[in-house]
């Protein structure tokens, strides 16, 4: 069942022909060549592109491996181009073929060139090739599937889906096995011998285990605000070790230069400014998450916040941790101070919504615990709480609307209900 990735490939669609090279990113096995070599493949002969004008070479293929050399793969890229039509060049696996950056540079004068790559590596999947062709490039986020795009290709009920996705993630492969031990292999065999292997094989550290070690706290206290220096008093107190926090935020930009994790940065919303330090780390990908942890530490409110933070990535927001302060007066008449916190500030453009996390809201306490924050932010911005139950969007006397994880989830104008 060919899985529809409209997001992507639409972005993609507005992208052509803009005399940029259009990188696709993402972390590995989330679908890259799948969008580039079937689903943009197919929306390009959909619209009249002659078969001979699109040049696909999967690099990893090693009937292509001649093309891996930089000198044969201009030739044979430039004896295919026979008229001033536009020819699409999408190159797969790109970071197998020698000096790439210089191919591409050499692609970007061909008159009518159209260039498409994208890669697995962690040299490429990093920020580096953006950074190197700064101003000649334009990237393309890609992440594992949305639950929209889960439940398109799974088996079952809605709540079934939803039980799957938030224990085994959504890496589209996950969608082929079976069984839960499959599944949790999968996933575990993944984390150990790819996305691990590459940091340490690019970044050449030194010590494997510390970097295991602080991926494992940072999946349990998914959500937490933290920072190098708590967590280098945690790896003392914890594991009875001494990592300098210098160390500690290294390894954290490793882990989300390669798109494992993401970092939320608090943001005064009242002052319009960052705070900074600590800040929240979400999973690009729940299922990674768990399989870490040998699927212990199961709280599905701390899962379904990250996945409403994946979500809102997936949108095209820029997504950060809010803070609201308050005042109010005490018994004596002295002025307080309350800090509340906002799950996520998502922006984008110009427009802006603040989203609570609330697993349940299953008393009137709870309510005026959730809607608190929301309530003192005092702007016209939409104001959404997302609870587990499967409810359909409903707005208070506040104007806060509440609506359940699944119908947010499932309808792409829930931000807008």
């Amino acid at each position: 069942m060919e899985i529809q990735r409209d997001i992507y490939l639409n972005r993609l669609i507005r992208r052509e022909n803009n005399g940029l090279v259009k990188v696709v990113t993402g972390v590995r096995r989330c679908g890259k060549s799948y969008l580039l070599l079937r689903l943009f493949h197919n929306h390009l002969l959909n619209k009249g592109v002659k078969e001979d004008h699109i040049l696909e070479i999967a690099l990893d293929d090693r009937s292509n491996k001649p093309l891996r050399d930089p000198d044969n793969m201009l030739r044979y890229v430039k004896e295919r181009i026979a008229d001033r039509d536009t020819y699409y060049i999408i190159l797969d696996e790109v970071q197998l073929l020698a000096e790439f950056e210089d191919v591409l540079n050499s692609f970007m004068h061909i008159p009518g060139a159209d260039v498409y790559v994208t890669g697995s590596n962690s040299k490429f999947l990093s920020s580096d090739l953006i950074t190197e062709f700064r101003g000649r490039a334009d990237e393309v986020r890609i992440h594992p599937l949305s639950f929209r795009e889960y439940c398109s290709a799974f088996r079952g009920s809605a709540e079934e889906a939803w039980d799957d996705f938030v224990t085994y993630g959504s890496l589209p492969l996950i969608l082929s096995h079976r069984t839960a031990e499959d599944k949790a292999q999968y996933l575990t065999s993944l984390f150990q011998k790819v996305y691990l292997s590459d940091i340490v094989d690019r970044h050449r550290v030194r010590n494997r285990e510390e970097l295991g070690e602080l991926v494992d706290i940072l999946a349990s206290a998914v959500g937490s605000l933290t920072n190098p220096l708590k967590l280098a008093k945690t790896f003392k107190s914890v594991k009875n070790k001494t990592i300098s926090d210098k160390t500690l935020n290294t390894y954290i930009d490793y882990l989300t230069d390669a798109f494992l994790v993401s970092k939320a940065v608090r943001y005064d919303i009242k002052g319009r400014k960052y705070i900074g330090s600590p800040a929240k780390y979400y999973f690009e990908d729940v299922g990674l998450r768990n399989a870490r942890l040998n699927f212990r530490q199961m709280e599905e409110n701390h899962i379904m916040e990250n996945i409403i933070y994946n979500e809102l990535r997936i949108r095209g927001y820029h997504v950060d941790v809010g803070v609201v302060k308050q005042f109010g007066k005490n018994s004596e008449n002295k002025t307080t101070k309350k800090q509340l916190e906002v799950d996520f500030v998502a922006a984008r453009g110009s427009e802006k919504y603040y989203i609570q996390s609330a697993f349940a809201i299953d008393s009137p306490d709870k309510r005026e615990q959730e809607e608190r924050s929301l309530a003192a932010l005092g702007d016209s911005f939409k104001k959404i709480i997302v609870v587990r139950d499967h409810i359909k969007a409903r707005r208070n006397e506040r104007g806060i609307v509440t609506i359940g994880i699944r119908n947010f989830l499932l309808d792409q104008n829930s931000l807008n209900l």
